[in-house]
């Protein structure tokens, strides 16, 4: 069986003042740092294989913060495949600019939904084809994971549906020729003290 633990980022200042992160490279906030660490002390008892992340600064700083914190620190690929939604001209906006300048949310130069949803699906295939039976922790950005999930849920969860946190956690799992959720957009290990 293999396992994904899919986390998104930690905090940036552009989550904290509500401006959508499309490309751009924003690095972790001081709480954003402190989110990749409780990732890192919640997961560094079970055993993993690997941690794949977006190559935005923002995934590679949560993904390097987290292998710190792990018993037995592993390595970490960057992966195309799952880096953040081109958002074109809403990159940067908040959502009151949004709402005035794309009231029907078609935002210019957005990144087509099918488009996301193949090189996501092709993602996903590259893992099971060169980390079949591993426990893999990909750390990724928001529309990533919302579209995983909804594409395994069959659109139950996930894009529009599910605003997912900063550094939560989902997990999925490869079994029986089909992937499964086992949880997602969990944040109880953001609950506890740091150590």
């Amino acid at each position: 069986m293999t396992v994904v633990c899919l986390i998104r980022h930690g905090e940036t200042e552009w989550n904290a003042v509500g401006k959508l992160q499309g490309r751009e490279n924003i690095d972790l906030n001081k709480s954003g740092k402190q989110q990749a660490e409780k990732c890192g002390l919640y997961l560094r008892e079970n055993r993993w294989d690997v941690i794949i992340s977006s190559p935005l600064s923002r995934a590679k700083q949560t993904a390097k913060i987290i292998n710190q914190y792990m018993l037995k620190p592993v390595k970490i690929i960057e992966m195309e495949n799952f880096i953040e939604r081109d958002y074109g001209m809403a990159s940067g906006l908040t959502i009151e600019d949004r709402v005035k300048m794309f009231p029907n949310r078609n935002y210019t130069n957005q990144e087509p939904r099918e488009l996301l949803k193949t090189r996501i699906i092709t993602g996903l295939n590259i893992i099971l084809k060169k980390h079949a039976n591993s426990n893999v922790i990909l750390v990724t950005h928001s529309a990533v994971i919302n579209t995983i999930l909804a594409l395994i849920s069959n659109n139950e969860i996930g894009s529009g549906k599910t605003k997912l946190f900063t550094a939560c956690i989902s997990s999925i799992y490869y079994d029986q020729e089909q992937w499964k959720i086992h949880k997602y957009n969990k944040i109880d290990h953001l609950q506890t003290d740091s150590q």
